[in-house]
């Protein structure tokens, strides 16, 4: 096959995956983080001591994540520049296999719209996910119900009609521990409720 032919191929094949991947909508539970500075920096300032002919680089604000966890990991927050996170085992909330909040669900809840209230949040993602046991078919269903039933209980303890809610159900899809052994499977199973900073 001539080079030409061969190259042209390549770069079809290459625009095609390109328009394919953004083409995708969901990008997943999470999110990029803005790195944009929240100041203008002027690269001209007469305090800054750069050696002659030197440029300032691009201003830029580094992710910085803070992950807090209990000992059993039931329950995790992580904090970053942009958003918080609140991840609650499905053991801490429903029995095996429902999507039935359990009474202890509602306390931890609520410590989570306190918060929510306390940022000032009008967006909420509320996002369900499963282990791999299972079909596949049955662990997105039953990860959006259970992400349904947690954004029930906060619209119940918020009370406010200006919130909007993104609620989804992954199923086994963007594990957080290795789906292999029983306790992580277990932080598999969890329900995340994540909102913008403020």
């Amino acid at each position: 096959m001539p080079s030409t032919i061969l190259h042209g191929t390549v770069t079809a094949l290459a625009t095609v995956l390109l328009a394919t991947t953004a083409a995708y909508a969901d990008s997943g539970p999470g999110s990029p983080a803005d790195t944009t500075p929240p100041v203008k920096i002027d690269a001209g300032a007469s305090g800054l001591k750069l050696r002659s002919g030197a440029k300032l680089a691009p201003g830029r604000v580094l992710d910085i994540k803070s992950v807090v966890e209990t000992d059993g990991g039931e329950e995790r927050r992580e904090d970053t520049n942009v958003n918080v996170t609140f991840a609650l085992q499905a053991e801490v909330l429903f029995d095996k296999d429902s999507a039935e909040l359990s009474g202890a669900a509602n306390a931890r809840i609520g410590a989570i719209a306190s918060e929510v209230k306390k940022q000032h949040a009008t967006a909420l993602r509320i996002f369900g996910f499963t282990d791999n046991l299972g079909s596949a078919d049955h662990g997105v269903a039953l990860s959006k119900e259970r992400a349904n039933a947690v954004q029930r209980q906060l619209a119940k303890n918020l009370g406010s009609a200006a919130i909007r809610y993104e609620i989804r159900g992954y199923g086994e899809q963007y594990p957080i521990s290795d789906n292999t052994t029983e306790d992580g499977r277990r932080k598999n199973r969890r329900v995340e409720v994540s909102f913008p900073r403020r």
